[in-house]
């Protein structure tokens, strides 16, 4: 996996869930051997999938080594600290967060909220001398990213004006001079991609998770540290920007001619957009401005926040810390103006015919076939089979798909497999069985599923007689096996087995009648042979004896015909 972009996934972690694909509103993941990689061509890095991915597979880059070394070198490194700390470190104020900031050795800690206001002062300079017609905010650097990528056609109503953290970096080295080091720290993994396009004004980007890290190892606690100062000054309304509105709350004024809209999440951006009839607006003279955060809720919302952290208390308490009073007029003392660009995608539509193949490969053969149930992620079964053209799915991602495949594979197995086989619920009525079960249970059973095709809803004490076991199995769990089961004038091997503990059971049962029978047949046979051969042997060894024993008379005999002339020669005369 590709841990150089801003978020990425361990994938021995990944638990091929698809749940990232379905919260993805930009269907910039890819699934390769059942696991998802982030695709960054395609990614805003708006981090959704890193909050939802219920294994922690999605990981957001850390860059927290980067941030110690910087600071080891000896570089004078300012923190620039995002308005949504407020929903992070609750209870901790932003002069105990500098302190222990300070601790870890930055020079100096400021508030990215400075930039927010300088935006919102460039901001509202610039729709004072706008024309009719409708303009989106800068400020959320994934929402923008997001209209560069998949509304390019949208891309010259982004008002030409820099992000907070980008403003508020330019203030910090007109103020502390160009050879100072800035990193960002916040909820946001999109500002890792600012910090990657812009290093010399946006050394790095760690998120609140880290830096908590970062306190930790270090051994620096809250109550050890000490309120400091922050540099230049404290922020003002700027600290609205972490909450969806906050923006619109530091541009309202009676001089505002503009309609103010604040729309935060994906899907609802892409909703307003689509929505939106610019000709419409330019013909009636609205002037519509429409502020962007990629994060439900806003920033306080971020991929690191926890999860939540929109509601009420922390909105409360985010205000709280902001008086509620117009940008208009401030001083903007740097140049924060930039152009954004499209990024074209080059996403070429499929034909039908391919799509159509695509589709059959998923048992998709008709329209009726096109569930759209969105288990695999995706919207639509359509939708689904442009992904696996574009190499984005696999086909066991479609859950429908394989549900199929799994009932055939079963089916065949039970079908083919030459033994009975029978599954039952709790009720102990028939789930599914083979022929071979019916035909176990006598003719009329038979006649039932040749007629029916299936026993289905039959109850097993009407068919067999040893139910005793499936009761058995469902009330304790586990496995029964009996071996040689005498049952009226069969004799079976049974196998009952637990499938769901309580709820379904299912037994493999073999018809060894046969096998004894022919068992017992080679037995007596062997029985038989045996005892001829002992026979034999018996009858062998009888005559073996009496064939010694006149063998022995005889050879006494013959011994004894040549002893007697010796010992007449020997007789004395």
């Amino acid at each position: 996996m590709n841990q150089n972009f801003p978020i990425y996934t361990t994938a021995n972690e990944c638990q091929d869930c698809y749940k990232c694909v379905r919260h993805c509103h930009c269907k910039a993941i890819r699934i390769v051997n059942a696991r998802a990689a982030v695709i960054p061509e395609l990614c805003v890095s708006c981090g959704e999938c890193v909050k939802v991915c219920p294994a922690e597979a999605k990981k957001i880059r850390s860059d927290l080594s980067r941030a110690q070394y910087l600071i080891q070198s000896g570089a004078r490194v300012y923190a620039s600290v995002a308005p949504s700390y407020v929903g992070y470190f609750k209870g901790i104020s932003i002069g105990k967060l500098a302190g222990a900031l300070k601790r870890l050795g930055f020079a100096g800690v400021s508030e990215t909220a400075i930039g927010a206001q300088l935006v919102s002062a460039q901001t509202a300079e610039l729709l004072d001398d706008a024309k009719p017609g409708v303009y989106l905010s800068s400020a959320c650097p994934a929402a923008v990213d997001f209209i560069r990528k998949y509304y390019p056609q949208w891309t010259e109503s982004i008002l030409p004006v820099v992000s907070p953290v980008m403003a508020h970096c330019k203030l910090l080295r007109k103020t502390f001079g160009n050879d100072i080091k800035t990193i960002f720290i916040g909820p946001c993994a999109a500002k890792k991609n600012e910090a990657d396009r812009n290093p010399d004004e946006l050394n790095l980007a760690i998120t609140f998770a880290a830096l908590e890290s970062w306190l930790k190892s270090a051994g620096v606690t809250w109550a050890s540290v000490a309120e400091e100062p922050l540099v230049p000054s404290p922020a003002e309304e700027g600290r609205l920007y972490s909450i969806e509105g906050g923006m619109n709350d530091t541009l309202r004024d009676p001089k505002m001619d503009s309609r103010l809209i604040a729309v935060s999440g994906l899907p609802n951006i892409s909703r307003m957009i689509e929505k939106v009839d610019l000709e419409a607006l330019k013909k009636n003279g609205t002037k519509m401005f429409i502020e962007m955060l990629a994060c439900d809720g806003g920033c306080v919302n971020g991929p690191v926040m926890e999860r939540g952290s929109s509601r009420v208390d922390v909105l409360l308490e985010t205000a709280s810390h902001a008086p509620h009073r117009s940008s208009l007029g401030r001083e903007v003392p740097v140049d924060i103006r930039q152009y954004v660009y499209p990024d074209h995608l080059k996403q070429p539509e499929p034909d039908e015919a391919a799509i159509q193949q695509a589709l059959e490969k998923i048992g998709k053969f008709s329209a009726e076939d096109e569930l759209n149930c969105g288990g695999c992620g995706y919207n639509s079964c359509r939708e689904f089979a442009r992904a696996m053209l574009d190499g984005k799915a696999e086909t066991s991602m479609c859950l429908s798909y394989l549900r199929k495949i799994s009932q055939k594979t079963s089916n065949a197995l039970i079908k083919y497999i030459p033994v009975a086989v029978v599954i039952t619920d709790q009720n102990l009525q028939v789930l599914e069985c083979n022929r071979h079960f019916a035909e176990l249970c006598g003719e009329d059973t038979l006649l039932a599923y040749d007629s029916c095709g299936n026993l289905n809803g039959a109850y097993l004490s009407s068919m067999i007689e040893f139910t005793d076991l499936f009761e058995s199995v469902l009330a304790n769990g586990g496995e029964i096996e009996k071996f040689n089961q005498v049952c009226g004038n069969r004799i079976l091997n049974i196998s009952v087995f637990a499938i769901t503990p309580g709820q379904a059971v299912g037994a493999v049962i073999q018809d060894v009648t046969q096998n004894e029978l022919k068992r017992e047949q080679i037995a007596e046979r062997a029985k038989e042979v045996i005892r001829k051969n002992v026979m034999t042997v018996q009858k062998i060894a009888r005559y073996l004896g009496e064939h010694m024993a006149d063998t022995e008379i005889l050879l006494k005999e013959v011994a004894g015909s040549y002893a007697e002339p010796k010992d007449k020669e020997n007789t004395p005369k």
